[in-house]
């Protein structure tokens, strides 16, 4: 398992099209000879339900050409129409699989049943079928285990669902045989039962498929477990706080993620750039599923309303807000401002020629404090002074 899970993440995306197309290219023969005998000895022999298979496993022939041309087309890099890749190719392609078994399917079920209300009109079913089927779950099943291997392998829906496919198959020709071996003993009515339990069995597993697709196509997310994995990787990157609207959603084999993560409200843009970088490298690290990681960095909690900043006036009318708060001091060097907990709090620097003794900057102080007990926006203000290099 280790070395399969190894084997999974370090594969380059033209590897893993060229591992899918090899053990595709193995179902389409098998498929390919499998139709052929059971079409033609289902006529022959007068066995509906080989027939019925003879269709299904026609279908495996569409559906392996499909998983040959979305291995292809997923393999492509990203480009300036497809910024995220194009590993959705699978995903669309697994819809259309899916929609063509429940198409075929429904319609194996209802022919099945159309002509079971005529048993008496049917042609007695002959030995050959028989033997035709017992071929057809040993192949089925053998190709079943090598493609599931690759599958898992790969980490790859498409190639897993078409596993499965096969898996469906088998077990459908499993059936077959029970139905054509009762027509055998009399019963003829067993083998339009067995083509019938069959359609039904083909239909449920299309179903499964097309909705496996359709969910990750509205963006639906990593179960539970899998996003409390993710959460507990990004609280653990030394100076993230704390994080909120984590969000995750499938896309192919792999997962898209973003979330916004609490910082100390005091550090710097840049250290802040740089927690945010640490924290999605660690994500990607630790979970080789995650394609990418969309780290948003906030300096408080932002889904409380009374904290948006968006409501805040912009720098620029704050400044001339500043102008009459600082009046009687010198320029300053650079104000820094703090959008908090919906208020105002300005760090103001100056040169430290400028306040030659701590009895200064105090009474500076002082005023500003009287001043803005009035004012409604702004908080704080806090002077400071820049250290001249020697």
């Amino acid at each position: 398992m280790g070395l399969e899970h190894h084997l999974a993440v370090s594969a380059t995306p033209a590897e893993r099209s060229a591992a899918a197309q090899k053990a595709t290219w193995v179902s389409v023969a098998v498929n390919l000879v499998m139709t052929v005998a059971q079409l033609v000895v289902g006529w022959l022999a007068h066995s509906q339900s080989l027939v019925a298979h003879g269709l299904h496993s026609f279908s495996d022939l569409l559906s392996d050409f499909l998983v040959i041309y979305a291995s292809r087309q997923s393999a492509q890099p990203a480009d300036r129409s497809h910024p995220y890749g194009h590993a959705r190719v699978e995903t669309a392609a697994t819809l259309a699989l899916g929609t063509s078994l429940v198409l075929i399917g429904g319609g194996i079920l209802w022919e099945s049943g159309m002509r079971l209300q005529h048993v008496e009109a049917l042609p007695t079913v002959e030995l050959a079928a028989f033997w035709v089927a017992v071929a057809t779950v040993i192949s089925k099943e053998a190709l079943y285990r090598y493609l599931i291997r690759v599958a898992e392998k790969l980490r790859s829906q498409l190639l897993i669902g078409n596993a499965l496919h096969t898996r469906a198959d088998a077990a459908s020709a499993l059936v077959v045989v029970v139905g054509i071996g009762g027509a055998l003993l009399g019963w003829s009515f067993l083998d339009l039962l067995a083509a019938a339990l069959m359609g039904f069995m083909i239909l449920h597993m299309g179903g499964r498929l097309a909705w496996g697709a359709i969910k990750e196509l509205i963006d639906t997310g990593l179960d539970d477990a899998q996003v409390e994995a993710i959460r507990q990787t990004l609280l653990a990157t030394p100076g993230v706080r704390d994080l909120h609207q984590l969000r995750t959603r499938r896309m192919a084999h792999q997962a898209l993620v973003d979330t916004h993560v609490q910082v100390d409200s005091r550090i710097s843009v840049s250290e802040g750039h740089r927690i945010a970088e640490s924290a999605r490298a660690r994500v990607l690290r630790e979970h080789p599923e995650v394609l990418d990681v969309l780290v948003h960095i906030d300096p408080e909690d932002d889904m409380d309303p009374d904290t948006y900043a968006i409501r805040l006036p912009a720098r620029d009318a704050l400044l001339s807000e500043l102008q009459p708060l600082l009046a009687g001091l010198p320029e300053p060097e650079k104000i820094v401002l703090h959008y908090l907990k919906g208020r105002i709090e300005a760090e103001v620097f100056y040169s430290s020629a400028l306040f030659e003794n701590g009895e200064a900057l105090r009474q500076a102080e002082i005023l500003l404090i009287d001043r803005l007990k009035t004012h409604p926006l702004i908080r704080r203000i806090s002077l400071n002074c820049l250290v001249a290099p020697k």
